[in-house]
């Protein structure tokens, strides 16, 4: 499998990964049903997207590089941090489009760098992650 495909896989990987993560912690602080059942939504297509990822990795040979104990270690403190005061859904809804706004630069440059190179389904996999971000 090209190198641009695998490093391709691995950023959608891992940002839905995150997606999957920050969206379960987030869950379990709001104490708002409907504004759960938007976050049950954005972890359903984070979910569906880290999926499709990791299968295509898979069949091409490769392993998932998932996201590292460090990055784990920091988004849980700053989670916790950010949302030691303030629990309400439009504060968790700022901290999630925060999130949104870095994996949106991150897809944009993932697409300009390796749209030539990459087959079309994987880039079209980062099309839709970067949709569904914005």
């Amino acid at each position: 499998m090209m190198n641009a495909n695998v490093e391709m896989l691995n950023f959608i990987y891992q940002n839905a990964e995150m997606g999957v993560e920050t969206l379960n912690k987030l869950k379990a602080i709001t104490d708002d049903k409907e504004f759960e059942k938007y976050l049950d939504a954005q972890f359903a297509e984070y979910k569906e997207i880290n999926d499709v990822a990791r299968t295509l990795l898979n069949k091409n040979g490769c392993d998932e590089k998932g996201i590292g104990a460090m990055q784990r270690i920091r988004t849980y403190l700053m989670l916790n941090l950010q949302t030691l005061v303030d629990k309400t859904p439009s504060h968790i809804a700022e901290m999630i489009m925060v999130g949104s706004s870095m994996g949106i630069i991150d897809a944009i440059k993932n697409i300009k760098k390796y749209r030539e190179e990459a087959e079309l389904e994987i880039v079209q996999l980062m099309e839709r992650l970067l949709r569904f971000e914005e």
